[in-house]
């Protein structure tokens, strides 16, 4: 029965989510160990963990036409596969180009998993007819709180490389048990190829069915909304966008990169600000993560509630600030248990801002708009976690961490000012 399969999907798709988190935590919470034992500075460590950024990137471009050819799911259960395996690696590397090389790899399968399962939901949630992306992206939080909380319990007791392969293992068996769902299973009337934009394929699915959600409009934008994955490509809106249209779509996506840059420079350093700046274990600098991924799962499970209440304006920019302060605390406090606190803080403001932002731009200039500001919003997480480490290199990383804070209250600031221009 079409109900039935849904039902299986929606698990198997929650898992694959869930798995993504699991794995990319359990890699962050291990940079100081492998940093350490490469000898990088904190701007080569930033060089290096380039790599992660531009192997997704570049694969982000490629995927959509793998997903049109191969489809979604597919592609969701070999990027699983490579990124479990990708994964043991840098514990191998004892140079800082060494594990730029390796992190290549598995910053291609980051990304091309993040891609395919992304674009298989939006397929999902359209058959469904409900909005149900934030509880697959509050997998994917829960996956990150769980594999940092479970890094941190073994960060003193096994070496990176022993719990590298233990992701690992988890990985191929979880992708084993799921997997075969994915495989057997299709979505009921999902169109893929010809039907979407390839582009639109590697960006609009991350986030973006927030826009199904019935949530008031507030002044952010009035365009029609778009039910994303059935846009016929000859039906696409880019050729109609007034310089307007187009002004107001880049400035959402800087509200997507400036929360997104919070989101990747904590994942990456914020356990080394813990251990290196305020002398904690290992274990309990792992916990960083772990306090803002809880948030952050917390914060979108919320989400739609919140909208409700709150409308768009108000949620971004009490989301901005509330993330200002948050990382304010984190970066500059002297005390361990304060920093934690600043991070549960900075994860539940930002949790919601990225979501509102690529849906008013999908409002306003339908799949392009998503893939505008989504394509700003991953520019963001990708890049800042190498600039936080030049910046760490000129400055110290407790003061290069205030620009997430100042980030953060940027995208407050253009939410305030974005509304009038959005509305008139």
């Amino acid at each position: 029965m079409p109900g039935d399969t849904l039902s299986r999907l929606r698990i198997a798709l929650t898992v694959f989510f869930a798995l993504d988190g699991f794995v990319f935590a359990g890699w962050v919470v291990r940079i100081p160990a492998i940093k350490e034992q490469t000898g990088a500075s904190a701007s080569a460590l930033g060089l290096a963990l380039l790599g992660v950024s531009a192997g997704a990137v570049v694969t982000m471009m490629l995927t959509g036409r793998l997903c049109h050819r191969y489809g979604n799911h597919r592609v969701t259960v070999a990027c699983a596969v490579l990124l479990s395996l990708s994964v043991t690696l840098p514990p191998l590397t004892h140079s800082a180009p060494a594990l730029a090389a390796v992190l290549l790899l598995f910053g291609a399968a980051y990304g091309g998993i993040n891609v395919a399962f992304n674009s298989a939901a939006v397929d999902l949630v359209a058959a469904l007819g409900r909005p149900i992306m934030p509880t697959f992206h509050a997998a994917f939080s829960l996956g990150g709180m769980i594999g940092a909380g479970l890094g941190g319990l073994v960060a003193d007791s096994l070496s990176p490389t022993l719990h590298l392969l233990g992701l690992c293992a988890v990985g191929l068996l979880v992708t084993a048990l799921a997997g075969p769902t994915l495989l057997r299973e299709a979505v009921p009337g999902a169109r893929t190829g010809a039907a979407e934009e390839t582009a639109g394929d590697a960006v609009h699915a991350t986030h973006g069915t927030a826009s199904a959600s019935r949530t008031p409009d507030d002044g952010t934008g009035s365009a029609p909304q778009t039910p994303h994955g059935r846009t016929d490509s000859a039906e696409t809106p880019s050729r109609h966008l007034t310089p307007r249209t187009r002004r107001l779509v880049v400035v959402f996506g800087l509200i997507a990169l400036c929360t997104a840059y919070g989101e990747g420079a904590l994942a990456d350093w914020g356990a080394l600000h813990l251990q290196q700046d305020l002398d904690t274990s290992p274990g309990l600098a792992a916990a960083g993560y772990s306090c803002f991924a809880l948030a952050m799962t917390v914060g979108r499970l919320t989400g739609t509630t919140l909208l409700q209440r709150l409308g768009r304006t108000r949620t971004v920019v009490a989301g901005g600030a509330t993330a200002a302060v948050g990382m304010l605390v984190a970066s500059l406090t002297p005390a361990a248990w304060a920093a934690l606190l600043g991070f549960a803080v900075t994860g539940l403001g930002l949790a919601n801002i990225f979501p509102v932002a690529v849906e008013r731009a999908g409002a306003l200039a339908g799949p392009t708009g998503v893939a505008v500001a989504s394509t700003l919003g991953y520019g963001g997480m990708l890049l800042g976690p190498p600039a936080i480490g030049f910046m760490a290199d000129w400055f110290s990383l407790p003061v290069a961490l205030t620009s997430v804070a100042a980030l953060a209250a940027t995208a407050a600031l253009i939410g305030l000012t974005i509304r009038r221009a959005a509305s008139g």
